[in-house]
């Protein structure tokens, strides 16, 4: 039984991470989709608590980056700044999907803590 928890709790984490995807479908989804499997599932399956704090966290910061940036593109290194965030945006749910796979708990760089 222990077993099948631990695989439940490591499926789902995958899948909070790769949820932040969704938004390339369905706009704004990448942002609801991973809170909403996060809020759903805690209770549940506890240690799934860490990996939707580092999901949130990531999405908040990655909307402070974006604002940021945009400010920026008008001193000309706004676009560099998307175009970085745009590939870490992509990179980093990997990795943190994949590490999750394998039962560890991966913080993005770059994060700024919330919550």
């Amino acid at each position: 039984m222990e077993q099948t928890y631990q695989s439940e709790t490591k499926t789902w984490a995958m899948i909070l991470h790769f949820s932040q995807f969704a938004g390339y479908v369905v706009p704004i989804a990448g942002f609801l989709a991973p809170i909403i499997i996060w809020q759903l599932k805690k209770n549940d399956l506890p240690e799934l608590d860490a990996h939707g704090r580092n999901v949130t966290n990531w999405i908040i910061s990655e909307f402070i980056y974006s604002v940021a940036c945009f400010i920026l593109i008008f001193v000309g290194i706004g676009f560099l700044g998307f175009a970085l965030l745009a590939l870490l945006s992509l990179i980093f749910p990997i990795i943190g999907g994949v590490k999750a796979s394998q039962g560890e708990v991966w913080k993005y760089p770059l994060t700024l803590s919330f919550i």
